[in-house]
């Protein structure tokens, strides 16, 4: 029994052995590939120097851009290398690795793009490969110094290092279906590739595949026609070109820190034995990207996996000498160095050359930029170099990008020291006041002035402070932002706003419509708002200045809103003494108490259509205010109006209230057009009047088609949130 169960259990084992045995008719695996071709003897050699012999033998899934002896020879030739022999074991690391990519594709699907939610299909131009640099020996600022010999790792993020991502290099691809889907050329290929051929087949990198698609048992193998060394990325391209250090150096002064990770210098002391730290090198985290990225991921965004399959960087790299001129033409206009400035306006230059997508050469006008329109660069006239590289595209430049941020009118406040605070104020503004198309008058209030208009920014708590300049209780924080931020609003002018007019020329009389919707009134080069018209007081104006998008002007001290009701200025003016008689007196329309307007919400805009006495008398010869018919003369007691009358007094004056804008007497009029007022009839209808210009004359038509013209000489009064206006004759409504 015992021999007879011995026999059965040998017999089973030859049966597994032989169900699990290899499959005879299953491909090589890539190293036999290799070897059974017999063209690959000196990528074969490097393999093994390489110590990838067991790892291209064993069990996987790669794809493997494999370098023919032909290429070799073609390499040795270019170098001055003798042989296989003569390359060390390091590059022959570089170069296995770099030609090996995780996961197995044929050319069917190299041009896919692996995302998130699955294929993308003729997207891809890019493959992580197995290389990486990892810790390397440099240079790097601790606290204040700079110490040599230090061990560092490069920044796998824009202000940040994470430490399970090795920062492998990618390989470029370029096949004829992701040309066509991309609307590419061979023009584009031989922009980074001169003298290469291009055949509209599968180019990686410089190489053409000879044979495609070669199966093992282990992966793909693509056969090339040169050795392709890992490409340099931006930074260490940078690093390698003299010509470029200028730009380079802004960077590496003002954009990178070192951190020392804990976990990067374990893993590197089991790897080394050594102990000494290892810091990681981490780029400015508003940077558009980070230099030493390998990857790709959009500023703000989540990276996706396998996004630099897709998509890589962009860099303008300008020659040291254009850099020097611009930073001393434009940078330094109001500083004596750079290290004097705001770190922002350095990160906002480097950010101009910097484009978070790839840009190719057939396709510099349609790349756009927070701080440019678009890629200002001529690729025949201004690109001295075009590099493909691991982590984007490399253009070396005779030209700086002239980023917006530089050249609009904000740019004026922003390269000039003495209007850091109007700057700060405008924080929420940068962009639309940079925008090349969209034009603006800008008048700039400097830091002195702010100042003596009673502000500061307190760096404690980082937020402002206001002391009324004649006394007062202070204010902080919130309330403070907003008063301050109603100031700055009055000194913006969008030219859209104003029948796209930019103000270069202030020597006539106008009035003028700010980003608020308020408005200021300019007389002879001298500008003022309601508050400054209160006080008495005009603003000086130093300018204009030409910017590309608008022009600015330097003022003495801010254009103020008005801290008075609009009843106060009707009050004060003695054209306006029967209308302000009537509605003081209205109980249903004015409180007492506060001088507001009943029926009127704070911070709308109004306009007040206010008759003459003349033509108020004759409303009251109408019968429509109570006073004595036979003379016109008003009654303004409503002690003893009846209820009839007070009712007519309210409608009166709600009629003469255009609800919700400020609609100003303009030099270059509008379209004729209906308003709403504050007066609603019986039935609920809203009454309404017109607004025209006839022989430059503003004509207001009521709702029996009645015309009263303005009377310039006494209307454009500026209020609170408010225009008032003169009328020669009274306005009627419907009362159903």
């Amino acid at each position: 029994m015992y021999l007879l169960s011995l026999l059965v259990f040998l017999t089973n084992c030859d049966d597994k052995e032989e169900y699990y045995a290899r499959p005879e008719n299953l491909e090589p695996a890539i190293y036999k590939q290799l070897e059974d071709r017999g063209n690959f003897k000196n990528f074969l050699a490097l393999i093994d120097k390489a110590e990838y012999k067991n790892i291209l033998s064993a069990a996987g899934y790669w794809t493997l851009f494999a370098p023919n002896d032909q290429a070799f020879v073609k390499y040795f030739a270019e170098t001055g290398i003798s042989g296989v022999d003569a390359i060390s074991t390091e590059t022959a690391r570089q170069i296995v690795s770099y030609a090996l990519v995780y996961n197995a594709f044929m050319t069917d699907r190299l041009d896919d793009y692996q995302a998130n939610v699955g294929w993308t299909v003729d997207q891809a131009f890019k493959r992580r490969s197995a290389y990486y640099k990892g810790v390397y020996t440099g240079s790097a600022k601790i606290g204040t110094q700079v110490v040599a010999n230090q061990h560092i790792i490069s920044g796998n993020r824009t202000g940040n290092f994470v430490f399970t991502d090795n920062n492998n290099k990618y390989l470029p691809y370029f096949t004829q279906i992701f040309f066509a889907k991309q609307q590419l050329s061979a023009t584009d290929y031989n922009f980074f590739y001169p003298g290469s051929n291009w055949n509209g087949n599968l180019h990686v990198a410089n190489a053409q595949v000879v044979t495609p698609n070669i199966i093992s048992e282990n992966g793909v193998i693509h056969e090339i026609d040169q050795v392709i060394l890992p490409l340099a990325n931006i930074e260490e391209h940078l690093a390698s070109k003299s010509e470029y250090s200028v730009f380079r150096g802004l960077f590496e002064k003002y954009m990178v820190y070192y951190q020392e990770n804990a976990e990067a210098t374990a893993r590197n002391k089991v790897l080394t034995g050594s102990a000494n730290p290892v810091y990681a090198k981490i780029y400015d985290g508003q940077l558009e990207f980070a230099l030493n990225d390998e990857g790709f991921e959009v500023r703000g965004a989540n990276r996706l996996n396998n996004e630099g399959q897709t998509n890589t960087y962009t860099i303008y790299a300008p020659r040291n000498e254009v850099v020097t001129n611009y930073i001393n033409r434009v940078l330094l206009q109001h500083y004596t160095s750079l290290d004097e400035m705001p770190v922002e306006i350095i990160r906002d230059f480097l950010n101009a050359h910097m484009f978070p997508s790839a840009v190719w050469p057939s396709k510099f006008r349609q790349a756009p930029l927070k701080t440019s329109e678009q890629a200002r660069m001529d690729p025949s006239s201004n690109v001295v170099e075009a590099k493909m590289l691991s982590n984007g595209f490399f253009y070396g430049t005779n030209k700086v990008q002239e980023a917006n941020v530089f050249h609009t009118v904000y740019g004026k406040a922003y390269l000039d020291p003495k209007y850091s605070m109007m700057i700060r104020a405008l924080a929420g503004y940068k962009e639309s006041l940079n925008l090349p198309n969209v034009k603006y008058t800008l008048f700039l209030i400097s830091d002195q002035v702010l100042t003596a208009a009673g502000f500061s920014w307190d760096t404690r708590f980082n937020y402002w402070v206001y002391t009324p300049p004649t006394g007062g209780a202070t204010i902080t924080g919130a309330p403070a932002s907003v008063r301050l931020q109603r100031i700055i609003d009055q000194h913006i002018v969008p030219a859209g706003e104003n029948q796209n007019r930019i103000y270069s020329d202030l020597t006539g009389d106008g009035i003028i419509k700010t980003f608020s919707e308020e408005y200021i009134k300019y007389n002879n080069k001298k500008v003022f708002a309601a508050g400054n018209v209160d006080r008495n007081e005009v603003v000086n104006l130093t300018g204009p200045v030409e910017a590309s998008n608008g022009v600015v002007y330097y003022v003495d001290r801010i254009l103020n809103f008005s801290e008075l009701k609009v009843s106060q200025h009707i009050a004060a003016n003695p054209n306006f003494s029967h209308f302000n008689s009537y509605l003081r007196g209205s109980t249903i329309m004015f409180d007492a108490s506060t001088n507001d307007v009943k029926g009127t919400t704070v911070g709308t805009p109004y306009t007040y259509l206010i008759p003459t006495n003349a033509a108020i008398q004759q409303a009251v010869k109408d019968g429509l205010l109570p006073g004595t018919v036979a003379t016109g003369v008003p009654n303004f007691n409503p002690a003893t109006q009846t209820q009839e009358q007070r009712d007519q007094v309210a409608r009166f004056i709600q009629y003469h209230i255009i609800a919700k804008e400020q609609v100003p007497v303009k030099d270059q009029p509008e379209d004729p057009r209906g308003y709403e007022t504050l007066f609603q009839s019986i039935s609920g209808n809203i009454g309404t009047v017109g607004v025209s210009y006839v022989g430059g004359q503003m004509v207001i038509t009521d709702a029996f088609n009645r015309k009263a013209n303005v009377i310039k000489a006494n209307s454009n009064v500026l209020s609170n949130r408010a225009i008032i206006h003169q009328l020669d004759n009274y306005l009627r409504y419907r009362d159903n």
